[in-house]
């Protein structure tokens, strides 16, 4: 795809792309900098991966790049960012757009047509672009995305992944200079995830487009990314090629940032190996390839005394807290979005829910609620048919949370919307006030309690919404996404948090696409593609049937995948890290 100007002309330098000379940067009333002391170059041609903790400040080094901080938020802003050799301070932001391609975080908050093509054709449209070169762009932007036949659908009838996509599409059209992804793939599927990190590195060795892409997908970033740079208190807290950073596993540590799986594998791997009278495995790859290569180099001997025997509570006996049958459900545009799904969740459960975008997730779980109304089959909580039951009634029953936290938020405190479900239901102050306490203390958001819910990251009000769900106390928790937009440390916190209130007794539904978060916590997992449940059973089966796996359009953690690869460890099955961890432990030999 050519690079469109305004006016045809050339902002080429021979210097770096882009440029930061001492940046520093605090949002209105903000009572610390977002940015602190920011120097950085970019050269043309780059991809640049920007790692780090919720609310580090990646979002806002993103937006500076075209102009957008400080010339819509406004606040102090101090140095200078210069963009192909022009001032982003003082160039508009209008200019800058069409050198920079921009992806937000949340797709919601740049989607305003009412088709998939009129989307991607409306910043075109206004560059006046003529009108065959248009449909061009906009046909290999969506073919780029894998949104190919879905050009007259409303995007408000799309999943929360193919929004994102749709996104994507839109600034690849641009055909920009640069392109800016602020975590694009946080709400796709592994298969989808994957794909646009093999365009975005397709475009960049073809036409020498350069990324920055924000990300917590430290394995994707690992496989193309030029250099990583980790940002924490808005500071560059490391800079380097992906084998250096990622390599660092306890500094990443303390930025609440995960590294690539086969790194902390590797490590156990090498904690273990003196116990047993070896030497530890020199090389520390932050790939995947890389780390078949080293053992194909230096072949890796494991014998394990024991596998892991699955630990499954016995939920048989108490009864059931969800079930469908027959499920089938038709939007009004002709989706066919379930076909006829029968599933049964025990009271106590802790049910996993993983599929491709679009495989009709969200879907199920919404009738649950009464969200949705079955086209056909029946909906039963704790064996009352939800035809029965008032929305409200559900609500009390059943708490949750959905991928779009931000639309179930508008308090004007971070307390008020804890509370605000509890005030209405006339409970007694002091009790709305313990229930408040507890919820924020449990997702470390006692902080906050005073400030706006909006001023806070997407992270963060993702656990406002927790938080207010967890105070209603409800019997059975859906969570649809809840990690979208977390870091590491933040993802194994909700992770915990559900486990503990699941260990109390209450019914755990989770749709999530990080599977390598899953081993631990989870007693089942449910496969879902086309609308159907596919797959249903124990985690490590259900990661570990490859066919099952591929058939769905999934991407098992890549400890499954190195597990497969090495014959000691494909019996053993690890699921991840830890599981390995545990594995070694009855390791009579290891090489």
């Amino acid at each position: 795809m050519p690079r469109i100007g305004s006016s045809g002309e050339d902002e080429r330098t021979d210097g770096p792309l882009i440029r930061f000379n001492t940046v520093s940067y605090s949002y209105p009333g903000a009572n610390r900098p977002a940015l602190d002391k920011i120097n950085l170059t970019i050269g043309r041609g780059e991809i640049v991966g920007v790692i780090g903790p919720t609310g580090a400040g990646k979002t806002t080094f993103c937006l500076a790049l075209n102009g957008i901080v400080p010339q819509f938020f406004g606040g102090e802003f101090f140095g200078s960012v210069h963009i192909a050799g022009l001032d982003a301070i003082e160039t508009p932001t209008s200019r800058l757009a069409q050198l920079v391609g921009m992806v937000f975080e949340d797709p919601e908050t740049q989607i305003t047509a009412t088709t998939v093509e009129g989307e991607v054709a409306f910043a075109l449209e206004n560059l006046k672009v003529p009108t065959p070169e248009i449909a061009r762009r906009v046909g290999e932007a969506l073919k780029a995305v894998g949104l190919t036949g879905q050009e007259t659908r409303h995007p408000a009838n799309l999943s929360g992944g193919q929004k994102q996509r749709l996104s994507i599409a839109a600034a690849l059209a641009l055909s920009s200079d640069i392109i800016v992804l602020d975590e694009p793939t946080s709400q796709l599927d592994p298969i989808a995830a994957a794909e646009v990190f093999a365009i975005l590195r397709r475009l960049n060795r073809e036409n020498g487009l350069t990324v920055v892409i924000t990300s917590h997908a430290s394995e994707e970033l690992a496989e193309i990314a030029d250099r990583i740079l980790l940002i924490s208190a808005g500071r560059i807290a490391a800079e380097g090629p992906p084998e250096t950073v990622f390599a660092a596993i306890g500094m990443l540590a303390e930025h609440r940032v995960r590294p690539p799986d086969i790194v902390r594998s590797f490590e156990v791997l090498a904690r273990n190996a003196p116990a047993h009278g070896r030497n530890p495995p020199a090389a520390r790859p932050v790939t995947l390839a890389a780390a078949k290569a080293a053992i194909k180099a230096n072949p890796l001997t494991i014998s394990l005394s024991a596998v892991p025997v699955e630990t499954r509570r016995d939920v048989s006996k108490v009864g059931t807290a969800l079930a469908v049958e027959g499920l089938t459900h038709i939007y009004p545009d002709g989706t066919q979005a379930l076909r006829g799904v029968d599933l049964t969740v025990a009271h106590g459960e802790f049910l996993g829910i993983v599929g491709r975008n679009g495989s009709g997730k969200s879907t199920l779980v919404r009738h649950f609620l009464h969200l949705l109304s079955p086209s056909s089959g029946t909906v039963r909580v704790a064996g009352d048919d939800i035809a029965a039951l008032k929305v409200s009634d559900l609500a009390q029953r059943i708490g949750y949370v959905s991928q779009n936290a931000h639309a179930q938020v508008f308090c004007d405190t971070v307390a008020k919307e804890v509370g605000f479900a509890l005030s209405m239901m006339k409970r007694p102050k002091s009790d709305i006030d313990v229930a408040v306490s507890r919820s924020l203390t449990a997702m470390d958001l006692a902080h906050a309690a005073d400030q706006h819910p909006m001023s806070l990251s997407r992270g963060d009000r993702l656990r406002v919404v927790i938080a207010a769900v967890l105070a209603l106390e409800p019997e059975i928790l859906i969570f649809d996404e809840p990690t979208t937009g977390q870091d590491w440390r933040g993802s194994l916190a909700i992770l915990e948090m559900l486990q503990a209130l699941n260990g109390m007794g209450k019914t755990v539904v989770l749709i999530t696409h990080h599977l390598y978060l899953l081993p631990g916590f989870v007693d089942r997992l449910v496969v879902m593609d086309g609308g159907k449940i596919v797959r249903d059973g124990a985690l490590r089966d259900v990661f570990y049937d490859g066919d099952a796996m591929e058939a769905a359009g999934l991407v098992p953690p890549q400890t499954v995948r190195f597990g497969q690869h090495v014959p000691a460890l494909r019996a053993a099955r690890p699921l991840g890290p830890d599981d390995l961890t545990a594995m070694l432990g009855a390791c009579v030999e290891i090489a």
